[in-house]
């Protein structure tokens, strides 16, 4: 979903409340000093998103942005941003680096520390919001990285900074069934452009070696409810074998089958005891989240929180479900 925000059908008096509430609602809370009489500011700002990534496409008259300390503090969702540098130059200045951007640069920074982005005369710049959790890049690579121009000598960040641009104008490939095809070899093109930015390809290996754990995890999650989710399909999408694929895990305590269930189980209680909790079977929401059999169904989520799914679901929803009501009169 896009929408666009353009100053020129704002009134004066409301334009600098309506970007800033754009922004904090659909981007980032950040404060924003336009320089001029609110008569004066021309925005035009295009805000979407596509599958965890958010866009923002920006034209403006001259501007600093800063993420001060207290937002950063107040940060739910940590991310990472890619900021493209369209015409004309910016400065970007986060973890005491300070960095001039020229057309053709990205760069990235972070939602958990203090940043500032400073367009003396104009703002012409693509912005990218990608979770943390997501990327999956371990916290010193990431301050390493951030405030610091990447594209002029590396081919990687070349390549990513000409398909990020086109990402972020392509309103084929931000809807429609496209949409979320992208969003993995997105992630992973910036991933590359991050850890090839580092230098030797020692440091690119331990910075992926470092990653591993948390990128397996983000996938685990991504395909919990895939009842084929199995620890070969795990392996070959990560590039290793099984048996790496068990050791990484168990460096972080994680026993995959146990983790798998114990996540599947949660999830489906979750539902059993939400809003819509009666509106399918038992069955049903346990065949979304990956039990194939109800009977084993049954017996795991009893054995996990010591009561049956469909007494966890009377505890929260007392009464006969409408489909088991009708079941009920036509038996």
């Amino acid at each position: 979903m896009n929408s666009i925000l353009d100053t020129s059908f704002i009134p004066q008096q409301d334009r600098e409340e309506t970007i800033r509430s754009a922004l904090w609602e659909s981007f980032v809370r950040v404060e924003v000093d336009h320089h001029r009489p609110a008569r004066d500011i021309s925005v035009r700002m295009r805000l979407g998103a596509v599958g965890p990534m958010r866009i923002c496409s920006a034209e403006s008259t001259a501007v600093t942005v800063r993420r001060t300390s207290r937002l950063a503090r107040e940060d739910e969702e940590p991310a990472v941003f890619v900021g493209l540098q369209m015409s004309g130059s910016s400065l970007v200045e986060q973890h005491g680096r300070q960095s001039l951007l020229r057309p053709g640069n990205l760069t990235v920074y972070e939602s958990i520390a203090p940043y500032n982005l400073h367009f003396e005369q104009a703002l012409d710049h693509h912005f990218l919001r990608i979770p943390r959790a997501v990327l999956a890049l371990p916290d010193r690579a990431l301050r390493d990285i951030t405030a610091i121009p990447l594209g002029s000598d590396n081919p990687v960040a070349r390549l990513a900074f000409r398909y990020f641009a086109e990402l972020a104008v392509s309103k084929d490939t931000l809807s429609g069934v496209y949409a979320e095809a992208i969003v993995q070899p997105s992630i992973e093109l910036l991933r590359a452009a991050v850890t090839s930015q580092l230098g030797a390809s020692r440091i690119n290996r331990a910075a992926l070696a470092a990653s591993l754990g948390l990128r397996i995890t983000q996938y685990l999650r991504e395909h919990l409810a895939d009842p084929t989710l199995s620890a070969a399909r795990i392996a070959a999408a990560h590039g290793i074998s099984v048996r790496h694929l068990y050791t990484v895990l168990a460096q972080s305590g994680i026993s995959l089958g146990d983790w798998i269930r114990s996540h599947r189980l949660a999830e489906c209680r979750r539902e059993l005891a939400g809003p819509g909790g009666r509106l399918r079977t038992i069955a049903g929401i346990a065949r979304s989240w990956g039990f194939t059999d109800p009977t084993h169904f049954s017996k795991a989520f009893r054995q996990a929180y010591g009561i049956s799914p469909r007494d966890w679901r009377e505890r929260h929803h007392p009464g006969p479900s409408r489909r088991e009501a009708l079941t009920a009169d036509t038996s």
